[in-house]
């Protein structure tokens, strides 16, 4: 499998779908599924039963996950695709849009 683009902390913009032109830091990512949760993007109604962690029960508000075909890594303030470059026999990101570091 190849390596992941997008990690988690990063911030993105989303480029596809109802979610278009929002933008958040990413929360996790699922590399198997190809999908990642953001921060206040796509967020859905989930119906919880009362339990020892929530005595109360009823309906949640929580961040839906959003295939990373659909997101975009936003690197000083423009939005940008990823490569990677090994320096000093580390395999680095880079920003397509102008070839600096990203980490």
């Amino acid at each position: 499998m190849a390596s992941a683009k997008i990690k988690k902390g990063d911030t993105v913009r989303v480029i596809a779908g109802a979610e278009k032109n929002n933008e958040g830091k990413v929360i996790s990512v699922d590399p198997k599924k190809q999908t990642a949760v953001i921060e206040g993007v796509h967020m859905i109604k989930k119906h919880v039963k009362p339990g020892m962690k929530n005595q109360q029960g009823g309906i949640l508000e929580q961040e839906g996950p959003i295939a990373l075909s659909n997101v975009m890594l936003v690197h000083n303030g423009k939005t940008t695709r990823v490569g990677f470059k090994v320096e000093n026999g580390k395999k680095v990101r880079i920003a397509k849009v102008d070839g600096s570091k990203i980490d």
